[in-house]
């Protein structure tokens, strides 16, 4: 036959091997099928860990995923991770990352989000807009309303005439939000469009690109209903007129622990005077970090 000893023998060994490979899936397939019929919602791990467990059967966590293959099962957990289609392209994109403390002067970067609570028995949405250098609450505007448009376009009409009232159109503007459909809309980046406001958006599902926004939203809400009381008002005119003097309250009065303990009114006019440097960090932003090996 022309084929050596050695080499006739080992064909007989590779073909017991399968045989016996093929009667052991065999067996594995059996006893899953058995035993995903009485536990349907768990995985081929734990149900490999049952047979070796609970039969004299020792299959592979590896055998038995083959089994659920074969059988085309799966677990029936509640709890699957469900992933949802990543948009092909953010229709603005991330233009700060994570170079929040490079920003070095006022009107640089301002972002802005909504958060909405309960005071009384009554839904609000309240929209804001802040200055990511000096911790400012530019605008504000309430709705009782779900999904209102409004507070986002006017919040925005807002921040716009006060940048032409301050003269602060001579430099770039950043506005920075996250990827909701009002921040998104054609109506709202219109807005812009004559304007020196350059856009600048979340990546989807990140809320961590805008950690002043999520910060500053936590804990004034915690605020509002811990020392100012909002939850007691059951009429939108008196949560109108907490709200009108808690944001006087906070540029006006409140010690901001990352300026130093200085309100953000007083940091402003301290900038505005001269009396802090500014560092130009912020154009050279990306090529520092990278330097940094941060990006």
């Amino acid at each position: 036959m022309g084929v050596s000893r050695s080499g006739y023998y080992k064909h007989l060994k590779l073909l017991e091997s399968g045989q016996l490979r093929s009667e052991k899936l065999y067996q594995a397939i059996s006893q899953v099928s058995i035993i995903h019929q009485s536990h349907p919602s768990h995985g081929y791990r734990w149900v490999a860990a049952y047979i070796r467990r609970n039969t004299d059967y020792s299959f592979s966590d590896g055998l038995v995923y083959k089994a659920f293959r074969y059988l085309g099962i799966t677990s029936k957990t509640k709890h699957k991770r469900r992933y949802k289609p990543r948009k092909i392209r953010d229709k603005y994109p991330n233009l700060i990352f994570a170079t929040w403390e490079k920003v070095d002067r006022p009107r640089q970067v301002i972002v802005s989000d909504m958060t909405a609570f309960y005071a009384g028995d009554r839904y609000y949405e309240l929209t804001l807009y802040f200055d990511v250098f000096t911790k400012q609450i530019l605008s504000w505007r309430l709705s009782n309303r779900r999904g209102d448009r409004e507070p986002y376009l006017f919040g925005l009409v807002d921040v716009i005439e006060l940048l032409e009232f301050e003269g602060s159109d001579s430099e770039p503007v950043y506005l920075h939000t996250d990827q909701g459909s009002v921040y998104s809309s054609m109506a709202y980046n219109e807005l812009v469009q004559n304007s020196n406001i350059i856009r600048s958006m979340s990546r989807a599902g990140k809320p961590t690109d805008n950690p002043v926004n999520e910060s500053l939203n936590g804990w004034i809400k915690e605020e509002l209903f811990s020392d100012f009381h909002l939850g007691r008002y059951d009429e939108r005119y008196w949560v109108y007129c907490a709200i009108e003097e808690y944001v006087e309250y906070y540029n006006e009065q409140r010690p901001c622990y990352s300026l130093g303990y200085e309100t953000p009114n007083d940091f402003y006019r301290r900038f505005m005077n001269g009396d802090l440097e500014r560092k130009y960090t912020f154009e050279n932003r990306f090529e520092e970090t990278s330097h940094d090996g941060e990006i």
